[in-house]
């Protein structure tokens, strides 16, 4: 029976994360796609990125003080109370939430639209970013408001409709953004300043609408919800201003964990343009943080979004276990995470790093300048991803803080390093990826070695680190080789030689990573169809 119990919940896991994961990777596909077309959108390029960019990391700033600490937050109180069969408990943190992230959200709107002159004249001086802000503005309300939905769903252990709800919104921003930019650009006769408005607008009303979603459905199980409150168990009453009390005491230390990860990007915002314009001019500047801002970033936040599943699962199924004093599935947890995490950022990294400029000739075909940045700042995504995951399990584990202060070392390492680096004019915007890269590291140090505080991580240095790194080191040899002959031979030139080998490099690194055995039996056995993958590596004897 036991044995049965675990089994469920260890699919109920996985099954979160590979739903969450699959919902990330098309979700960045779909932002990948309208990037691409703003990038390459005549009258747009670099120069609106940067308009497009320095307005969304400000509203972003105000949405992560707004709501984004919220889902997990809730999510964790959530399957707390649901793990002893506090359904009553449960659903009361759910409606005292949303009336107080609805006014939360509605000041973080009125905030924004009222200083967005300020804000783009005075703070990130890019005058042309006004609008952008103000076609932002309506969209913190929503996400505050969908952020308490998707906490409490993801308490629920029902991932899969927050995974719909991101996806749908990602789907409607893709298809407005072209829509509406095309629209404004044939009115405006290609204002760059009114298209990145209008590709800005496109958040707005993609926000909206997954929050209809999510409302939508809980509509639907009203009934079902209700039956389950019937059924409560070890029921303890709170008043509002206690949960209000106890949301913002988890909410808080992972709110100041994302305006750590909000500002590191600001620091850029606030830094590089205004710094380079010293000794590069304007123009070049602008165009200089286009590149860092808009297309840098787009292609290395892409390993990021696959690798979150895991700190999303983590909260609540750690939370859930500590509050059944189920240490062991907590441990086991953690450390198969942190090995997976390791295996998706790595090859990431060194993709990244020998394929940067294929990479962008294939994506950015009339804007493929940056070979260099992109392959700096790749270095950083190793320890972004580790700190992603190792946040998740302490926010878990009820460390909620230590994730935060981690961040904020690391920006303040970066902000120095920034103020220092960019006015080196032989480094110049390079010294802002050189910063990210100190930024990231520093942050994820602090949290590995809390971590190994509190719990007793199940991994080898030899089976975390030294057989990761020869298997990516593999699949970076043979895939470039792959690339190489290609193009000598004309085979397959240009895009055609970089998708192949891309491909082949998928494929070589999943065999070195099997046979170097770098997953053990029970590792194989928590991926879904563990079981089935298990029995056919020992029906050819690699297991």
């Amino acid at each position: 029976m036991a044995e049965e119990k675990h089994k469920i919940k260890k699919e109920s896991f996985m099954q979160g994360v590979i739903t969450i994961m699959f919902s990330q990777i098309l979700i960045k596909v779909l932002g990948l796609i309208y990037t691409l077309y703003l990038t390459n959108r005549e009258g747009f390029g670099d120069a609106g990125n940067a308009i497009y960019v320095s307005g969304y990391q400000i509203y972003a700033l105000l949405l992560t003080i707004s709501s984004i600490g919220v889902p997990n937050a809730i999510s964790k109180m959530v399957a707390e109370r649901l793990a002893v069969g506090d359904n009553r408990g449960a659903n009361r943190v759910f409606k005292v939430a949303l009336a107080t992230f609805g006014i939360i959200g509605a000041c973080g709107t009125v905030l924004l639209f009222s200083f967005s002159h300020i804000i783009a004249y005075n703070w990130i001086q890019i005058p042309e970013a006004e609008l952008t802000l103000i076609a932002l503005s309506p969209a913190i309300f929503f996400v505050s408001i969908s952020s308490v939905f998707r906490g409490y769903f993801n308490g629920r252990r029902t991932l899969k409709i927050t995974a719909r709800a991101q996806t749908i919104e990602q789907i409607f921003k893709t298809l407005l953004t072209i829509v509406i930019v095309e629209i404004v650009a044939y009115i405006t006769t290609t204002s760059t300043e009114m298209m990145a408005a209008g590709a800005n607008l496109a958040t707005t009303i993609a926000t909206f609408t997954s929050f209809a979603y999510m409302f939508i459905y809980y509509r639907t199980k009203r009934k079902e919800i209700g039956n389950e409150i019937q059924q409560t168990v070890n029921y303890k009453y709170e008043n509002v201003k206690t949960i209000i009390k106890r949301i913002l005491m988890v909410s808080i230390p992972l709110t100041l964990s994302s305006i750590m990860t909000s500002f590191n990007k600001n620091i850029d915002s606030f830094t590089v343009k205004r710094i380079l314009s010293t000794y590069l001019g304007s123009d070049t500047a602008q165009t200089l943080y286009g590149i860092l801002g808009g297309k840098v970033d787009t292609v290395t936040n892409l390993p990021l979004a696959i690798n979150i599943a895991f700190a999303t699962a983590l909260v609540p199924a750690i939370s859930a276990a500590r509050a059944q004093k189920d240490t062991e599935t907590a441990t086991k947890r953690v450390s198969f995470s942190l090995l997976t995490s390791m295996l998706i950022g790595l090859p990431c990294v060194v993709g990244l790093v020998v394929f940067a400029q294929p990479i962008l000739n294939l994506l950015y075909p009339n804007a493929n300048s940056g070979a260099l940045l992109l392959q700096l700042v790749s270095i950083g995504v190793i320890f972004s991803i580790l700190n992603q995951t190792i946040s998740g399990a302490l926010q878990g584990f009820g460390k909620v803080m230590i994730p935060a202060y981690a961040l904020g070392a690391g920006c303040l390492v970066k902000l120095i390093l920034n103020l220092i680096l960019l006015r080196i004019p032989a480094l110049n915007v390079y010294g802002a990826a050189i910063s990210t890269i100190f930024c990231h590291a520093t942050a994820f140090m602090i949290v590995y070695i809390v971590l190994k505080r509190y719990i007793k991580i199940d991994l080898s240095f030899n089976k975390f680190v030294i057989k990761p790194i020869i298997a990516t080191g593999i699949m970076g040899v043979c895939s470039y080789t792959i690339y190489l002959l290609l193009m000598k031979n004309s085979i397959f030139i240009g895009n055609k030689a970089t998708i192949i080998s891309m491909l082949f490099a998928v494929i070589i690194y999943v065999l070195a990573v099997i046979s170097l055995k770098i997953y053990n039996e029970e590792d194989i056995k928590m991926l879904p169809k563990g079981d089935k993958i298990l029995k056919i590596l020992k029906k050819v004897k690699i297991y």
